[in-house]
């Protein structure tokens, strides 16, 4: 059994920002696999389904924790639990995030590490322990002469042209999944195919 979380905020206000492209990314590989509906529990919503591998098949849920970003363990942990996932190792949990440091349509898959100021990720360290495997997603940072903090970008949309692209982005998000779930902690070590950029503005 595998397990992959997507991290966000719920409610309508948050599903189209920048914070929630995790929920973005496990909706869409819940889409494309023919995922039953969601069910209601862990203080989140979870789907529970196969996911197609090298001819075979792995079992996968995927979860949506409810609880807010900032308290994203009190989810997983139970969820870790009822599942019998190995939270440790990078080979059956994985955390789908926005990622602050790799420019936008950028996508990484790495095992442990900190969590750089994102508090959803501490939440789940704090639980858990960092020893888990990551989908970084890039969202880039806020552009020079923005004006509020780090946490009021995360928690805008997308800008219409990244808008754009969101799609081939959370596409190229799902693929690294896909190669997690086939071959664990060693898709790490792979190039996962990057999605379309926005043009450059002009200077």
């Amino acid at each position: 059994m595998k397990l992959v979380v997507g991290l966000g905020n719920p409610g309508p206000r948050y599903a189209r920002t920048r914070h929630n492209v995790g929920f973005l990314v496990v909706e869409e590989l819940a889409r494309a696999a023919g995922f039953p509906d969601w069910r209601d529990k862990f203080s989140g919503r979870f789907a529970k389904g196969r996911i197609s591998v090298d001819g075979g098949a792995e079992d996968v849920v995927l979860l949506e924790p409810l609880t807010y970003m900032n308290d994203s363990g009190r989810c997983v942990q139970p969820a870790v639990a009822f599942f019998h996932v190995a939270a440790q190792g990078g080979a059956e949990l994985c955390v789908v995030h926005d990622e602050l440091d790799l420019p936008f349509a950028d996508v990484r898959l790495k095992v442990g590490g900190g969590h750089a100021g994102h508090n959803g990720l501490r939440s789940i360290i704090a639980a858990l322990g960092a020893d888990f495997a990551r989908v970084r997603v890039g969202v880039g940072r806020p552009p020079l002469g923005f004006r509020g903090e780090v946490a009021d970008f995360v928690l805008q949309d997308f800008d219409p042209p990244e808008a754009a692209l969101l799609g081939d982005v959370v596409k190229a998000s799902v693929e690294a999944v896909r190669r997690w779930v086939a071959k664990g902690p060693l898709a790490a070590n792979e190039n996962v195919p990057r999605a379309k950029r926005p043009a450059a503005k002009p200077t």
